[in-house]
């Protein structure tokens, strides 16, 4: 069964204590927060034959093919590889799926996750099925980025923002989930998850803390002239391109916080501090507003899945990195 998370339990009592369901929900917020959970819960909630008040009973039949990954009218669709785009060839395998009766009598449930994996070719060949789902069809659309979606995509679904946890509530669970892990730890993975907790988790099991340490290491190197961009881009080949350009579009934003508003409480986390104030006192703004908008155009690129040469992308950014300071 899935993981009911505290954050979710105000969220859960308005889905499942619904009398009427919507034919598609989309369920969306940060990567790490438990959407998937959320729609799995909602899912077996839904086929369940005999629910016990908001829940899905566990031992029906249906549950138990459920459990099983046998359900005949359940279906999941998400990319065949990570990172990978969901294709048109399986949102048709999906929509034949749609039309069919259910087996057992009930509702079909279909969960898609994450939305924006479709390419435009199989999101426009979802459409038709989202509008006029055949019989009891529920569809649950979970999104880490709705604004990537199409919004023929949006307007057919009851959207539903799925809340963050508190602080409190994020540290507590990260507490048990990472029970060898020590409160400096937990914060520092939190703070390089975006307060997402199931994010912490995961960039934990990655070895986020070493290759953050490694990176950081790395631009104070080229900052000071001791390695060139060439030698960095290579030596990074093992660290996620999206993780770096999430790491050096934050360190810019925070440049430019300190050049406004020079408040030392607001240089991020305490590795990178007193090179984003060096940055800060010595870059023109033009040009750190310059590499911002050049990030964020590559990171868009990275998310699009775009081909992309690794090295080169690389190099141009800490070879613009290492002429930021300069005449103001």
């Amino acid at each position: 069964m899935a993981e009911a998370y505290p954050w979710q339990a105000t969220l859960w009592q308005q889905l499942a204590g619904r009398t009427q369901h919507a034919h598609a929900y989309l369920l969306h917020g940060p990567q790490g927060i438990g959407k998937r959970a959320l729609a799995e819960r909602l899912m077996a909630f839904l086929l369940c034959r005999q629910p016990e008040g908001l829940e899905a009973c566990g031992h029906c039949k249906s549950c138990q093919l459920l459990k099983a990954g046998s359900h005949p009218d359940n279906y999941i669709l998400e990319p065949e590889e990570a990172d990978k785009p969901i294709k048109v060839d399986q949102v048709r395998d999906l929509v034949s799926f749609v039309v069919q009766t259910a087996q057992m009598g009930g509702r079909k449930v279909i969960l898609i996750e994450p939305v924006e994996a479709m390419n435009i070719n199989a999101a426009n060949a979802l459409l038709k099925s989202l509008e006029e789902p055949s019989g009891d069809t529920v569809l649950l659309l979970v999104s880490h980025q709705p604004s990537r979606l199409l919004p023929t995509i949006r307007s057919r679904c009851q959207q539903q923002a799925c809340p963050l946890p508190s602080q409190a509530q994020s540290e507590a669970w990260l507490a048990a989930a990472l029970p060898n892990s020590d409160e400096a730890e937990r914060h520092e993975l939190l703070s390089l998850a975006a307060g997402s907790p199931l994010l912490a988790v995961s960039l934990q099991a990655q070895g986020v803390r070493e290759q953050r340490a490694q990176v950081v290491e790395g631009v104070k190197k080229l900052l000071k002239q001791q390695q060139s961009a060439t030698q960095l881009a290579e030596g990074w080949n093992s660290i996620p391109l999206l993780l770096l350009f999430d790491w050096f579009c934050d360190w810019s934003n925070l440049i430019l916080r300190y050049q406004l508003t020079q408040d030392e409480e607001g240089l991020g986390l305490a590795d990178m501090r007193k090179v984003v104030q060096y940055l800060a006192q010595k870059s023109p703004q033009g040009k750190v507003l310059d590499i911002q908008d050049w990030i964020l155009v590559q990171r868009q690129k990275v998310l699009n899945k775009a081909n992309l040469n690794r090295v080169l992308l690389l190099e141009a950014l800490l070879a613009s990195w290492a002429l930021l300071p300069g005449q103001r």
